[in-house]
């Protein structure tokens, strides 16, 4: 039953910082697409969507709310008119779920990148009119990461409206199906994220967009392996790209714990930033949202701890959560 929930009461539940809605045109239009992206196939978790249904899981993990977001393969297939049209109405039909159940979902809006000037509207639609909680991108599109120029002028506004950015990993266009057996979400989805973040502390990134506030999915990926190898092989104004160390830079920032609620990932996430900096990610529908719910039961966390990684970090970061 919605009862407990059904009217919004997000300081009660936990707030689910990372949980896709599956719009049915979205579907429909780029099934072919979405296939490709994921090694060929199409899992029931992308068929049986509804809202109906992810608010039935929400009230059984009593999650209050959730912030929903596109996943990959995202909007981007080359043509420019069909991703700019699909975001507005992917936006506007995740805003319209939040009049519909008040309360219960947030929104990162979509953008269609690489299209600088239609993101750019798009920006100003999502955060002034639907009154999106953030904005929601991949680690990558086509062969272009996070931090490289031809994004500037989308981060430029992101930087000037102090944004809250959700980063959520894709499968490259280099990386896709290289091993037969190995689906591409295995060991493409964390590795994309660390390419990201390698990247845009590489090219300054975190540096000259002070302002926008990240969020990176999956407890970072593979991140936490790699900054050793970053410090030993970065370039040589590595001081000045990250005047914070490349610790103190990600400490900025947040990491949610979807398909990571376990010892050794907690364990590598919370030895480079504190848990003020962790949220409660499900990536439902993918991952039953019950299962993370029960995985931050067990990770030996304090009362105070836990509750700030279910809910508290996410509405320091997220404000407008309490108002809905």
């Amino acid at each position: 039953t919605s009862a407990p929930f059904a009217a919004g009461r997000v300081g009660d539940g936990l707030i689910d910082v990372h949980h896709h809605h599956i719009p049915p045109f979205y579907l429909e239009e780029y099934r072919d697409r979405i296939a490709g992206a994921r090694g060929g196939k199409i899992s029931p978790a992308w068929l049986s969507w509804s809202p109906e249904k992810a608010i039935g899981a929400m009230d059984a993990s009593n999650v209050s709310t959730a912030v929903l977001s596109l996943t990959t393969p995202g909007l981007w297939f080359g043509d420019p008119v069909a991703a700019a049209r699909t975001a507005r109405q992917v936006n506007e039909y995740a805003a319209g779920l939040g009049r519909r159940f008040p309360g219960r979902f947030g929104l990162f809006a979509a953008l269609p990148l690489p299209d600088q000037e239609a993101s750019l509207r798009e920006i100003e639609y999502s955060l002034d009119v639907l009154k999106a909680d953030g904005i929601g991108l991949l680690t990558s599109y086509g062969d272009k990461w996070l931090g490289n120029p031809d994004y500037d002028a989308v981060f430029a506004e992101l930087n000037r409206r102090a944004a809250v950015v959700f980063v959520h990993p894709t499968a490259p266009l280099c990386c896709r199906n290289l091993l037969p057996d190995v689906v591409p979400v295995v060991a493409e989805i964390p590795q994309d994220t660390a390419r990201a973040i390698t990247n845009m502390l590489f090219t300054g990134t975190f540096v000259r967009y002070r302002n926008i506030r990240f969020i990176f999915t999956h407890a970072g990926g593979n991140t936490p392996m790699i900054i050793g190898r970053m410090r030993q092989y970065g370039p040589a104004n590595l001081a000045a790209l990250a005047p914070l160390g490349i610790e103190g830079e990600l400490r900025r920032h947040y990491f949610d714990l979807a398909g990571t609620a376990n010892k050794p990932a907690v364990a590598a996430i919370t030895s480079i930033v504190p848990v003020s900096q962790i949220l409660m990610g499900s990536d439902n529908p993918f991952v039953p949202l019950a299962e993370t719910a029960h995985d931050l039961t067990t990770l030996g966390l304090g009362p105070a701890d836990l509750r700030a990684i279910r809910r508290d970090n996410a509405l320091s970061l997220l404000p407008g959560l309490a108002s809905r």
